[in-house]
């Protein structure tokens, strides 16, 4: 089984558009956001057009919510075309996976949307080809795809498949509709074990009250706890939140860098947990209750060293090009406190 890691959202991009280009048979594609403004060279629409066309199955899987300004006309050409695409839609939960499978061979997952604003991203996608992993995450796409009303048979038999056996990585699930809370039991386990140090990636950065209680516990037995967060994100109530819960646990002893510059087309949309730099999850979470409590989302657990040493040469990259959060620094404004006191109303949940 192979892998490959790409660290922007260009970079999988192009990965992506080269490995529809030579799909023979079948494109899967789950996503948050999926749009149809980007530029020619990413021609998402239209490759998956031409595809169809051609003769090759293509399912296309979108959160309603997140995908809401995918123009009716531009859906409407998929179908044309031969394509399907189905809108998930739920007034509270979203699909906030982000997932391509070409052939059932091909398969890439991580933080990546699809979409013009998106293209100046750092960001991190794994590309898997071969393997049970890939099998493994068809299988999951199947569940989104009949969770989105979806009927094709040759799609649904996939949730009845049953894979045993070692894995170099392993698929983490995450569907709260159907009671199925992985990510929060994977975070519980591997955090409770660490030993040595804890890196956290995270655009959005509101933690729920169990994650911040296990934090502490890990500091308190001498583990580092470094978390990575954009110095400007893509919502400014978001940025003010990050700023906030940070100021508010600096104290603990987590070490927080801030990534990047203020133009936030160029933010760092990453999430990544590792775990003495011996094991890591990459995929589609975010740091918050959303992710943990809400919305359906997936990842890769791997132990994998020569990825690991991958990732600890991009996570140390991004720290020298970040500076380190000191509260003293942050002037409260008005909205701040504002802010604050909107937490605080909703602390009980979180």
């Amino acid at each position: 089984m192979r892998y490959k890691l790409y660290t922007t959202s260009k970079k999988t991009w192009d990965a992506m558009i080269d490995a529809i280009n030579h799909a023979k048979k079948s494109i899967y594609i789950e996503m948050y956001i999926f749009l149809d403004d980007n530029e020619k060279s990413h021609n998402f629409i239209g490759k998956l057009e031409q595809k169809a066309r051609e003769g090759a199955r293509v399912i296309i899987v979108v959160d309603a919510f997140g995908s809401k300004t995918l123009k009716n006309g531009t859906a409407q050409a998929l179908i044309e075309s031969g394509a399907e695409i189905l809108f998930f839609s739920h007034w509270l939960r979203h699909i906030h996976r982000k997932i391509l499978i070409v052939d059932e061979k091909i398969a890439f997952i991580g933080g990546v949307n699809i979409g013009k604003r998106f293209k100046n991203r750092n960001d991190l996608q794994l590309e898997l080809r071969g393997g049970k992993i890939v099998k493994k995450i068809l299988k999951s796409f199947a569940y989104s795809y009949a969770m989105s009303g979806g009927k094709n048979s040759k799609i649904l038999k996939y949730r009845e498949k049953e894979f045993s056996g070692k894995f170099k990585f392993w698929l983490i699930e995450h569907f709260p509709a159907k009671n199925i809370y992985t990510l929060k039991n994977h975070y519980i386990e591997k955090i409770t074990n660490a030993k040595r140090s804890i890196q956290i990636a995270t655009p959005y950065f509101t933690p729920p009250r169990w994650l911040i209680s296990l934090l502490d516990d890990a500091i308190e037995r001498g583990v580092s706890v470094e978390i990575l967060i954009p110095k400007k994100g893509d919502w400014e109530i978001m940025n003010l939140i990050n700023f906030r819960y940070m100021h508010n646990l600096y104290s603990l002893g987590i070490k927080f860098y801030l990534h990047g510059t203020m133009d936030d087309s160029k933010m760092n949309h990453s999430k990544l947990l590792i775990i003495d730099g011996e094991e890591g999850l990459l995929g589609s979470q975010n740091v918050d209750l959303f992710s943990f409590q809400l919305n359906s989302e997936a990842g890769v657990f791997f132990r994998e060293k020569k990825l690991l040493r991958e990732l600890e040469q991009v996570v140390k990259k991004w720290k020298r090009n970040s500076v380190k959060f000191e509260p003293q620094k942050y002037k409260m404004k008005i909205s701040d406190y504002i802010i604050l006191a909107i937490l605080k109303i909703f602390k009980p949940i979180l």
